[in-house]
């Protein structure tokens, strides 16, 4: 594909000569022939030695000898080059034989249902799902249209999800939440999770998440997050939160607190990234700090 092809699909702005692509590649492993991008500073560098024979840039990033694409989003520019050139798989319509279809749910056309796929009673599902070998569906499920059920995710009783959901491998939608109250004996003892939980349109729940349902009502959840968050993986929020639009939580973030619209949090407790940055900075620097802080007392007494 030429290079000026690929801009017109992205949006972008050709720089330089119009080559021919084949592929797209890391900065660090691109080589001839392939595409590569720059949307963080510390690859700046990086940019100059490749051996790419194209570079997705910013607008304002400076002139490079090798050819250019220019972006005001080079990062979403590169997804879109990533999408001329990777065809994921395509899945025919049909139900596999080794799948368990109960015969009232309720399956919506040009559905693939994989090998050993479960689908229970009373189960609504919308045109065009795809769901991959081994996926549970349990009774009383509504879900709309698009869904794509990766291999072994689980969608439990009476959870409803909207258009355009992806779950990926293992993620389970409405298992029981952590409930437990503790009698006058001292004894633990089950709280029935009897609320469903409720996904919206155009939502991915990665490998190995779960979203719990709820004791009571539904598990939209007591934590509420806003439009175009971000949660990476192994971050934990606490309860009765809210999470504002666009805010990111990067790995390992422990939330217990809300968070306004568009902040980048990190560590815990959770606070600006930034703020974050300095302070683990400063905690590698605790040893030298102590030291110093003990030798100056000590100078401190004698005197």
């Amino acid at each position: 594909m030429k290079l000026s092809q690929i801009a017109s699909a992205v949006g972008a702005r050709l720089e330089g000569k119009d080559v021919e692509i084949t592929a797209v590649a890391g900065i660090e492993q691109a080589g001839p022939g392939e595409l590569t991008f720059v949307s963080n500073p510390r690859y700046a560098s990086a940019a100059k030695t490749t051996k790419a024979s194209a570079v997705i840039v910013a607008n304002d990033f400076p002139a490079l000898a090798t050819p250019t694409l220019r972006s005001t989003n080079p990062y979403l520019a590169f997804a879109g080059a990533l999408e001329l050139f990777y065809q994921p798989p395509q899945y025919a319509p049909g139900i596999h034989s080794t799948a368990v279809v109960h015969e009232s749910a309720r399956i919506g056309e040009r559905a693939h249902i994989g090998a050993y796929v479960v689908i229970d009673e009373d189960v609504e599902i919308g045109d065009g799902c795809v769901l991959l070998p081994h996926v549970v569906i349990y009774r009383g499920a509504r879900i709309g249209k698009s869904f794509f059920a990766h291999a072994h995710a689980v969608v439990r009783e009476y959870c409803r999800l909207g258009n355009n959901v992806i779950l990926q491998n293992g993620a389970v939608i409405g298992g029981d939440g952590f409930g437990f109250a503790k009698d006058d004996a001292g004894a633990w003892h089950k709280i029935v999770q009897s609320g469903p939980a409720v996904l919206e349109d155009n939502v991915e729940v990665q490998v190995n998440a779960c979203v719990d349902r709820a004791s009571v009502g539904e598990s939209r959840g007591s934590t509420e997050l806003g439009r175009n968050v971000i949660l990476a993986g192994q971050v934990g929020i606490a309860g009765h939160c809210r999470i504002g639009d666009g805010v990111v939580a990067t790995a390992q973030s422990g939330v217990p607190n809300d968070v306004e619209d568009g902040k980048t949090i990190s560590g815990y407790p959770a606070m600006d990234n930034k703020q974050w940055l300095r302070c683990v900075a400063a905690f590698h620097r605790l040893p030298e700090i102590m030291k110093a802080v003990r030798a100056r007392a000590a100078d401190q007494s004698l005197k």
